[in-house]
């Protein structure tokens, strides 16, 4: 059918004919031209175009700063050097006498009631228990025996690690879809912190039983929460235009959630979780003296806290293993973030 007045046919019936020919029709062209270009031409053109744009756009992209992980190890060395010249110089200044074989060889000015060998032994002290019996007449070394128990806190720690941050996610996940959940249950979800968990672990102990999972309960009691917290605030992060062109698509709220939401909040999640490494490692050895687990570093610390006053080097042996286990639990966790961040500004 032809227009009045012209002659010619309809655009569209042109275009239809164009493709009926095998040819593609040209967009920009205004008189209604078929283009001189095949269709799987112009769709390998297409795609070629596209690949240069991604070669552009990757080339104009900043480049994402490298790693130095030289830094955070001499600032960490540094600060444990800094502590232990600041120790010494204390005892040295207002501390008791310093004996070699019996004979005071320096006898300091001043008397710092905190400097005394029982409150602050000497650096060299605390090292050289490290490598002595840990009982007399034992061929176990107090090293040796603080790292199996170590071990065996941070089995109990992983435990509560892992369940309290799935808790962590479920809850967050439940409150970002359901707001009624969210204002019934985020107060309770905080006021759970308030309670010192010094006077909640005999409690757990007492209805659980002198055992290992109530060890996992306390620690998982300490992780949830910043996982929690952190999730809530990380799902909620992806840009709002995102969301709607999911939604434009008819995205289920499941795609919506495992395309956009979970992997937008990953850092958040990983920030939660370094908080949490330490802080299961904190409940573990918290429960494990309510909980009677005679293996793990809280019953250790227990056992030489009673023995102070004649081997206070002890208990500072025990503390340094427990402040080096939850630095490497972090540290595993930042190496987890490092992974599954590589590639993206947050890793940095």
């Amino acid at each position: 059918m032809e227009t009045e007045g012209t002659g010619r046919r309809p655009q569209g019936q042109e275009a239809e004919a164009a493709a009926t020919e095998g040819l593609a029709p040209r967009s920009g062209d205004a008189a209604g031209q078929s283009a001189e270009v095949p269709r799987e031409e112009a769709g390998v053109e297409l795609r070629f175009t596209e690949s240069e744009v991604a070669q552009e756009l990757e080339a104009a992209a900043p480049p994402l700063p490298r790693r130095n992980l030289r830094r955070p190890l001499v600032l960490f060395g540094g600060f444990f050097l800094v502590v232990i010249v600041i120790w010494e110089g204390l005892k040295l200044i207002g501390g008791d006498p310093i004996r070699i074989d019996g004979q005071v060889v320096w006898d300091p000015p001043l008397t710092i009631p905190i400097a005394n060998d029982i409150s602050l032994p000497h650096v060299w002290t605390i090292l050289f228990a490290f490598f002595e019996p840990v009982q007399r007449g034992s061929e176990t070394s107090l090293l040796l025996y603080l790292v199996g128990a170590a071990l065996y806190t941070w089995t109990e720690a992983l435990l509560g690690f892992g369940i309290g941050a799935l808790i962590g996610v479920a809850l967050a996940t439940l409150f970002i879809h359901s707001g009624l959940m969210e204002r019934a249950l985020v107060p309770y979800v905080i006021a759970s912190q308030t309670i010192p968990i010094v006077a909640l672990a005999p409690m757990i102990v007492f209805a659980l039983g002198p055992s290992i999972g109530s060890v996992v309960v306390i620690a998982t009691y300490l992780t949830f929460f910043p996982v929690t917290i952190a999730m809530i605030r990380g799902l909620r992060s992806p840009d709002p235009r995102a969301l709607e062109l999911m939604r434009s698509y008819a995205a289920s709220t499941r795609a919506i959630y495992r395309k956009v939401r979970l992997p937008t909040s990953t850092p958040y999640l990983f920030t939660a979780l370094k908080i949490a490494a330490t802080a299961s490692i904190v409940g573990a050895i918290i429960g494990e003296g309510p909980g009677g687990i005679p293996n793990g570093l809280g019953r250790a610390i227990i056992n030489f806290n009673q023995y102070y006053v004649t081997a206070p080097e002890r208990l500072w042996a025990s503390i340094i293993v427990a402040g080096a286990l939850g630095i490497a639990f972090y540290s595993l966790v930042r190496l987890a973030e490092l992974w599954a961040l590589r590639g993206r500004p947050e890793a940095s």
